[in-house]
């Protein structure tokens, strides 16, 4: 990761030795094997449902291949020394997402995959357009309220009489015309961005100790407001918008960000009482809520006749992953469509069914890599606001794919999050190639060398001498 230039002179700062490389190339390298997988996904899908490459396959290719590379030759201009291996990992799971929402087209005869790359397209720009405007990430420091306020006024859209549509259950978008959007994909951004900003200002009084209960020392009563104020706007959106996932996402996120700024493992016990806590209550007082544990604890018996089929969801999707078996049935050998709304909410279940346990193990190292470097950039990051924002980022990526899967396994209950980069949804793809720019620009920053300030301190001293000889 990093390259020694020459040996400091004596007396110098021994860290401008050492200057991270760029490794463009490792990226450009790593970028023509995503498409790889990308396009030969979606020719593997023609072939295997109707036994020819798809006639489209050249200008969608074309057209994928020239959103990475544009994406790639905005990297290398504006953030040279940023992470080579993001972009690409990105490219491969977006790339693979097309490939299968194109094989459900083709079953359904709808345009999915159409809209979807639409929206890639779009995501892709907003990438590369944050990267050239936001040259340094310590800038957003300066909207931390804002960016809070802005989130909460998101959050609240989808209540208004007008704006606000409940689909499947759930009332968390907005519409516009013939157009829907999630504003809560663009809020957990924002809420990465106040969290950040406010713990960098104040995590030196969270981080005091109060009473110590069993060798933890618990935080101090007066610092209680910030978790109690989040925890009941996470019990908000579960109660009034009736979305499980997005209410477990901003909870965990904020409570992974305040024990990472404080260190403090009290607030970790806090936080899992407040949890649990809210679970349990929600569990008493709202019958979707019972509902969806009923359906996690035996799914078989709310599936077939005599039943709702509340589980029909659910069993379907065990019973594809159970069919693709290690290796899986290929693309067209399996029957991914049983799965209700397999194309967003269940589409690793597909995934499973197709690519077998084998593919869905790559997909979560995929997953693992995103999270692993923008946990790397925090470390190396050289101011505190750039270290919690890389760390809330990941953590949300962390946390989304933990959610989505452990539903869908029926490792947990089910919660209806969007499966990132994958899944069929467009405010959810424009979001994370957002948050994406974001980690690249902590990135470039945090590997960027650093600024010899030793060889400006000689010149000044020359300047001085040359002033006091005249």
């Amino acid at each position: 990761m990093a390259a020694r230039t020459a040996l400091p002179a004596q007396g110098a700062n021994p860290i401008i030795g050492f200057v991270h490389r760029r490794r463009r190339g490792a990226e450009l390298f790593l970028l023509v094997l995503a498409l790889a997988v990308g396009i030969g996904a979606y020719a593997a899908v023609g072939i295997g449902v109707q036994g020819r490459v798809p006639a489209d396959i050249v200008g969608y290719g074309g057209w994928l291949t020239a959103l990475v590379v544009a994406a790639h030759v905005v990297v290398r201009i504006v953030a040279p020394y940023a992470d080579p291996v993001l972009l690409p990992v990105v490219a491969a799971l977006n790339g693979l997402g097309l490939a299968f929402i194109h094989r459900v087209d083709l079953v359904d005869g709808t345009d999915l995959a159409r809209n979807q790359l639409i929206w890639m397209t779009l995501g892709a720009v907003l990438f590369m357009v944050t990267l050239v405007v936001l040259r340094d990430h310590r800038v957003l420091t300066r909207f931390t309220y804002t960016a809070g306020l802005s989130a909460i006024v998101l959050l609240l859209l989808p209540m208004m009489p007008v704006l606000g549509t409940e689909i499947r259950g759930a009332r968390i978008w907005i519409s516009l015309g013939p157009f829907s959007f999630q504003p809560g994909e663009v809020a957990k951004v924002l809420l990465v961005i106040a969290f950040a900003g406010y713990l960098v200002l104040h995590r030196d009084a969270l981080a005091l100790a109060g009473r110590r209960v069993l060798f933890v020392d618990l935080p101090r009563g007066r610092d209680l407001g910030p978790i109690l104020g989040m925890w009941l706007v996470s019990l908000g959106i579960l109660v009034f918008q009736k979305d499980l996932g997005s209410s477990l996402l901003f909870f965990g996120l904020f409570l992974v960000m305040l024990y990472v700024s404080t260190e403090r493992p009290g607030w970790l016990v806090v936080g899992g009482a407040l949890f649990l806590g809210g679970a349990l209550t929600a569990w008493r007082l709202f019958g979707h809520v019972q509902t969806r544990v009923s359906v996690w604890l035996d799914p078989f018996a709310y599936y077939g006749e005599g039943t709702n089929d509340t589980g029909f969801q659910n069993v379907e999707g065990l019973f594809g992953m159970a069919w693709g078996g290690l290796l899986g049935r290929g693309f067209g050998g399996g029957d991914p469509t049983r799965i209700p709304i397999v194309e967003s909410d269940f589409i690793i279940a597909g995934l499973g069914e197709e690519l077998g346990l084998t593919g869905v193990i790559a997909i979560l190292l995929l997953y693992g890599l995103i999270v692993e470097r923008a946990l790397r950039a925090a470390i190396i990051s050289r101011d505190g606001f750039g270290k919690l924002l890389a760390t809330g980022l990941g953590s949300v990526f962390a946390l989304q794919v933990f959610v989505v899967i452990g539903g869908v396994t029926g490792l947990i209950p089910l919660t209806g999050l969007t499966t990132p980069f994958l899944s069929q949804g467009g405010s959810s793809l424009v979001a994370n190639w957002v948050v994406i720019a974001l980690l690249l620009r902590i990135s470039d920053l945090a590997r960027s060398p650093v600024p010899d300030l030793t060889a400006d301190a000689e010149d000044d001293a020359d300047e001085s001498t040359q002033v006091i000889k005249l």
